[in-house]
């Protein structure tokens, strides 16, 4: 039996996570009329970016919680020692810039139309439930899915096989049936082919163009290419025509 389910990932994948974290600090920045010791805005943007990863990093290893990540995102980025509140403070007020600048890819609905009659569907995310729960309403999308699992909640992340395995029971369908699609080669590419998914890596405008991309995940550069992979699934035996 082929594919049966697609299980996504959100953050750049479906939701162009990015953009908004971009637009949204930007705003945030000019709202709050100071860059402290950053020169401009774009250096600001960078080291934020490099902040996040980082931090980011630390709550999927289960070093820190989900709130601890977000404080200590503030905190490096400033270079302040600030209270939990003070911290929270300052995240909620870019939260709300964040949040204006929600969207969804292009490509994202056309892609669920195609596959609403075909294929069950399912959200994996390295996040927080309440965090991923919420957006998914905002843009529209939360009923499309029937089941969406967080690693807060889980207690294990991408690329741990544990998280692609927990997505599988909650569908009840075994790895070889359900396809995983994620935009970062490692933590969703390999990870959801080493535990057994079909797994596809969307590198949107040629992100990863200088990475050499990982064994096992089926490279695409939009979700407009995926109907036709899960229609041709060929990883028993027949030879695959995608690279």
């Amino acid at each position: 039996m082929g594919i049966r389910a697609v299980v996504w990932d959100v953050d750049d994948t479906l939701f162009d996570y990015t953009s908004a974290d971009r637009e949204g600090l930007r705003a945030h920045l000019l709202a709050e009329g100071v860059l402290g010791r950053y020169a401009t805005v774009e250096e600001a943007l960078v080291r934020w970016r490099e902040i996040t990863d980082a931090q980011w990093a630390r709550f999927a290893s289960g070093e820190v919680d989900f709130e601890t990540q977000r404080r200590d995102r503030t905190r490096v980025f400033l270079g302040r020692d600030l209270t939990d509140d003070e911290a929270d403070d300052w995240f909620r007020r870019y939260l709300v810039h964040y949040e204006a600048a929600w969207s969804l890819f292009p490509d994202v609905l056309p892609v669920l139309d195609a596959l609403a009659a075909t294929h069950r569907h399912a959200v994996l995310s390295n996040s927080s439930l309440p965090v991923q729960d919420r957006k998914l309403r905002v843009l529209g999308v939360h009923d499309r899915f029937e089941a969406i699992l967080c690693a807060a909640e889980l207690g294990v992340s991408k690329p741990d096989p544990g998280a692609f395995l927990a997505a599988c029971e909650a569908l009840s369908l075994p790895p070889h049936q359900v396809a995983y699609v994620g935009d970062h080669p490692e933590i969703d590419g390999r990870g959801a082919a080493e535990a057994g998914l079909l797994s596809v890596w969307i590198d949107r405008g040629g992100a990863y163009a200088a990475v050499d991309p990982p064994e096992g995940p089926r490279r695409i550069a939009s979700l407009a290419e995926l109907p036709s992979i899960l229609g041709s699934d060929t990883r028993f035996g027949a030879p695959s025509t995608f690279r």
